[in-house]
């Protein structure tokens, strides 16, 4: 069974594959496809194209500058993308921040931020996770008080493993305003400054070498009171409106099959085009995702009637990041011992003549370290189970 799509869908798609050839910059694609590390102007530069493009925010609606799509269009964009080497639309501005502006923003935010996050002037690092609180969000312990004049908080805390940090200058945070009530009815939504005195930002250095996860110290970092989105003390209902919108795109189908591509390229390469064992390995990744893809249309078109993304969102969540692991594994079973050497210098396209190993091989063993962290953030796996279960026994 294959997915069907109508003759105007088709075209949409015929139109992103042709622009993404003729746009994209051969040095950005060929870093995907090698799966070489990205720099933040690499990503800045795709962005701004797709944005002079109108392309930027697919999910937004027209009025702060979406294209308008449906979800079908919406799901064939993300997918044409990807399969044409581009990079996956990552700023927590344009996937998470933007969605809850639009929904739960005052005109003043929205005119001020919305602009910036679509022209990639302003990126947003995702203050949610502290040392206490991962998955369990309702921990927070960051606190935000209300100086006496109203017109400031002083916020004093301690983030963690936040993404992108050292590229952003700006910080959408859970902070803990009233220590006094429950758990998830004390927690506020607030944007914070990243270069405001008494932030600090500290790499965490990970499996592959890289520091895209970072630790962030708020120390009486004063914020001012415009900065609250919504309702205080309401925070806890935007974290969870904006999670929904995360692990929707955290499933990764269309890099599934950005990864599948390759391990096919791969194994035809490596002489296992006909190998039984790895064509049927390829062939379950195929089924499983084609699955995936079923229920992430059921998800978005739903979606266009919910302002809350059902918990089929956490499903997705869970079994994308379980498929894209596992494909990262089978490429290093395809690559064999030639995947073993490891560089951390050879990620960079730069230093790509200097590795010992293939080029289409120099990255395997730092991919599949890397998406060690897919079941973890966003949620962690486990407790999306959790959640699912939860759901359908109060159902």
């Amino acid at each position: 069974m294959q997915l069907q799509f109508s003759s105007a869908d088709e075209s949409f798609r015929l139109e992103v594959r042709e622009f993404v050839k003729t746009h994209l910059p051969a040095d950005i694609r060929r870093k995907v496809e090698l799966g070489l590390r990205l720099e933040h102007a690499d990503y800045v530069t795709w962005f701004r194209i797709l944005e002079q493009r109108g392309w930027i925010t697919p999910g937004w609606p027209v009025e702060h500058g979406g294209p308008g799509w449906n979800h079908v269009q919406r799901y064939i964009f993300d997918e044409e993308t990807l399969l044409g080497g581009a990079p996956r639309i990552i700023a927590s501005g344009i996937q998470m921040l933007g969605p809850v502006l639009i929904a739960f923003g005052t005109p003043e935010q929205k005119n001020k931020y919305l602009p910036d996050i679509r022209r990639s002037n302003t990126w947003w690092a995702q203050g949610f996770s502290e040392p206490g609180a991962g998955s369990d969000l309702a921990a927070v312990r960051t606190t935000a008080v209300l100086e006496p004049d109203g017109k400031h908080f002083m916020v004093n805390g301690h983030k963690v493993w936040t993404s992108y940090a050292q590229w952003c200058s700006m910080m959408f945070a859970l902070v803990r305003t009233d220590p006094s009530a429950k758990p998830q009815e004390g927690i506020s939504f607030l944007l914070i400054d990243m270069a405001s005195p008494g932030v600090e930002v500290r790499p965490i250095r990970m499996l592959e070498g890289g520091t895209d996860l970072n630790e962030v110290y708020l120390d009486n970092v004063r914020v001012p009171a415009e900065n609250l989105v919504g309702e205080l003390n309401k925070g806890w209902s935007y974290g969870k409106y904006l999670l929904g919108h995360e692990r929707t795109g955290i499933a990764g189908i269309g890099s599934c099959k950005q990864q599948l591509a390759r391990a096919r390229t791969l194994a035809r390469q490596q002489g296992l085009g006909d190998d039984v064992v790895i064509q049927a390995r390829l062939a379950q990744f195929e089924v499983e995702l084609m699955a995936l893809e079923f229920t992430a249309l059921r998800l978005l078109s739903a979606n266009q009637q919910s302002r809350i993304p059902a918990v089929e969102a956490s499903m997705l969540k869970v079994r994308g990041t379980e498929l894209r692991q596992a494909i990262y594994e089978v490429l290093v079973d395809i690559a064999g011992p030639q995947a073993v050497p490891f560089s951390v210098e050879a990620q960079f396209l730069e230093h790509l003549s200097e590795a010992s190993t293939p080029a289409e091989m120099v990255s395997l063993a730092a991919n599949c370290l890397d998406s060690r962290k897919l079941t973890i953030y966003g949620g962690a796996n486990e407790v999306q189970r959790n959640l699912i279960a939860r759901a359908a026994l109060e159902a």
